[in-house]
């Protein structure tokens, strides 16, 4: 009796890769490693158009005249810790501890005219010895900006929509000026609730102010809505807001008269 069966009775192989083990691909962060051969290669090449743009704009003279800083640091001037924070966060550096991974990048060192980035803790002493006047000056500085950028781009908006709304900042701790107000994320404890406004056509940040826990009042927000048209460009002339309930007062309904 003859049996017919098939002449390769190996078995057969399984599938290779199979989906189940394909995982997500790896985010690109301040963590993550590179290395580069070259002398001169670097991954930062877009650098030098933004320093070349901020140049043209007079940045540093803008610094020297609005800026008054009576700490002058050793490590760098006061323009050079400036416009290295700004290239720090055009890169996609959101901490001063990210900037350790460029600290010897040859564009960044070049534009900044240094040998090499101080450390993280020369950057903090820096913020710390800057004042609380520095804050509105620093937004008197964005606001000349913006009118130079709008006036070599030829940007002329004629009605614009604004967006203001608070955030909140959770603490760990005894900060003057905290209060126990509206936190969903972490119920009961104490925070801050700065006020931000910025342009919903540009997405431009426009004005802000850090405040305490508590729900701004009237006055508060009126005096934040008086900056934010006093910070906007002239050629503006019609001005749209958008706010949640938090910047609106509870109004109890009246009773109709008989």
């Amino acid at each position: 009796m003859v049996k017919s069966k098939k002449k390769h009775s190996d078995k057969p192989l399984a599938n290779q890769g199979s989906p189940s083990d394909i995982t997500e691909p790896n985010k690109i962060a301040a963590s993550t490693h590179f290395d580069f051969k070259g002398k001169n290669l670097t991954p930062y090449g877009g650098l030098f158009p933004v320093a070349t743009m901020l140049e043209k704009l007079g940045l540093q003279k803008l610094v020297d005249e609005t800026l008054t800083i009576k700490r002058i640091p050793r490590a760098m001037t006061i323009y050079q810790f400036v416009l290295g924070m700004v290239l720090a966060i055009y890169v996609g550096f959101a901490r001063l501890n990210h900037i350790r991974f460029v600290a010897q990048d040859p564009m960044l060192t070049r534009i900044l005219k240094v040998s090499e980035l101080p450390g993280q803790s020369t950057f903090w002493r820096f913020l710390a010895s800057l004042n609380l006047n520095l804050a509105g000056q620093l937004l008197q500085l964005q606001r000349i900006l913006r009118e130079r950028v709008w006036a070599a781009a030829h940007v002329r908006l004629k009605s614009i929509t604004l967006d203001t709304d608070t955030t909140v900042h959770t603490l760990y701790g005894r900060q003057m000026g905290a209060r126990k107000s509206y936190n969903p994320k972490n119920k009961g404890k104490k925070s801050y609730q700065p006020i931000l406004t910025f342009m919903a056509e540009t997405h431009e940040y426009i004005w802000g102010e850090l405040r305490n826990g508590d729900r701004p009042d009237g006055k508060q927000i009126a005096r934040h809505v008086q900056s934010v048209c006093a910070a906007l460009p002239k050629c503006i002339e019609t001005i749209f807001a958008r706010a949640d309930s938090g910047f609106y007062c509870w109004l109890r309904p009246v009773k109709p008269l008989d």
